[in-house]
């Protein structure tokens, strides 16, 4: 695994004797807030390595939610002035507010005040061409995969349209976000951080060096997520938001199939509408929708297993969760490296309903392999993913960064 050979986790306190060769201050930028959900937990965890670490200078961010760092050190653009064309449609916007957020960036780097920058694929183009002008390290880090997936074709991106187009369309297609930019950015940085082996897959198949990329999986906050009491009922999860790239229509047709005994589907997550069609085809009354929750922990911890055979992720953070809760779960390679195979929880191909229903089959009738992948879920993510593992992880990748740059 990408874990075990590419950059082994460290210890969660490096020996006080060994000197580290750290920057002395960061520029941190991501199209996210710092502190709350999803990302902005991601962000949160990241800062405050280097706040920690006494090197933080300043993170360019759209908002400020947490008070453990002060907000001297946050650069909130939350009052931006793209807000003036919200009004255009969310690909638009999207590529303005992240533009936006780059030309911060550049200007603060081209200050001379940082020794790294550290951003996020998408949201730096600009910054890190200044980073090459004055000879900063750089590290970009990629949420899901490589732009183009694993595929060994360039699909290069489709010629702008000439003619009758008028000057606002024109203007408005500068905004978006090309393949090309993100392609860029991989070339500039000098350190990629990828969240996953499959990911990181992506990038070798693309011909980028081992020593290019970086293993940083995620974290979990384990006090938060724990194991409940295992229900009566075996019980199901599906958590995150009912989308066809997370396979929902694969998990409800192989969960009509089967009509399991004393058995039930909890839905955890927010109901989009390209759902709907297969909520109605293969609804079944022992199914439960929850929609969007802000604990999903108080859901997970009531389950028998997680399932979520997803077609593409960076690491889904869920996984993290889930696993912390003790549940075993059905999931696919693309989800990320949390569930190893017959460990667990059982990995099965995106798409396959067959290996879904019979991975769902066989952990229903065996509870004995539910309760032994419970305590081995609970035992991976201590020992391996909480934040304290990012956060030294995280560190090493500055110190490689700084190495290099010597």
């Amino acid at each position: 695994m990408l874990g075990e050979t590419l950059n082994p986790p460290a210890p969660a306190i490096s020996p006080p004797q060994v000197a580290r060769t750290l920057p002395r201050r960061l520029l941190y930028s991501i199209f996210a807030r710092i502190g709350g959900s999803g990302l902005d937990t991601d962000a949160f965890e990241t800062l405050r390595a280097s706040y920690r670490g006494g090197f933080l200078g300043k993170a360019v961010a759209y908002d400020n939610r947490q008070t453990e760092i002060p907000p001297s050190f946050i650069y909130s653009l939350r009052w931006h002035p793209v807000r003036l064309i919200s009004f255009l449609d969310r690909p638009y916007y999207y590529g303005a507010k992240k533009k936006y957020l780059d030309w911060i960036a550049s200007r603060q780097l081209a200050t001379g005040r940082y020794d790294l920058f550290h951003s996020w694929s998408g949201d730096c183009l600009r910054s890190l061409q200044v980073t090459k002008q004055l000879g900063i390290p750089s590290i970009v880090e990629i949420p899901t995969w490589h732009r183009d997936g694993g595929k060994q074709k360039i699909h290069a991106d489709k010629p702008a349209t000439t003619g009758d187009v008028s000057t606002l369309e024109r203007w408005k297609n500068r905004l978006l976000l090309q393949r090309k930019r993100f392609v860029r950015e991989y070339e500039l940085a000098d350190l990629l951080l990828v969240l996953s082996d499959k990911a990181a897959h992506t990038f070798r198949v693309r011909g980028f060096p081992e020593e290019k990329l970086f293993y940083l999986p995620r974290g979990v906050d384990v006090e938060r997520f724990k194991p409940g009491t295992p229900p009566k009922t075996f019980r199901a999860i599906f958590a995150g938001a009912l989308i066809k790239r997370k396979g929902i229509q694969h998990v409800l047709e192989a969960w009509r199939r089967l009509n399991l005994s004393n058995a039930e589907l909890w839905l955890v997550g927010f109901v989009h509408d390209e759902a709907k069609p297969f909520l109605k085809e293969f609804w079944r009354d022992n199914i439960r929708v929850v929609g969007f929750v802000r604990d999903p922990e108080n859901y997970l911890n009531q389950g028998t297993i997680h399932i979520f055979p997803s077609q593409w992720e960076g690491s889904a953070k869920v996984t993290y969760e889930a696993a912390a809760c003790g549940l075993p779960q059905i999931t696919t390679y693309e989800a990320g490296d949390v569930v190893r195979n017959g460990i667990e929880g059982i990995i099965v191909k995106p798409g396959d309903v067959n290996a879904i229903a019979a991975a769902l089959e066989h952990l229903h009738g065996h509870p004995e392999t539910v309760k032994e992948m419970s305590s081995a879920a609970r035992r991976r993510v201590v020992e391996n993913f909480t934040w304290d593992h990012f956060r030294t992880r995280l560190l090493d990748a500055y110190e490689t960064a700084m190495r290099r740059a010597r």
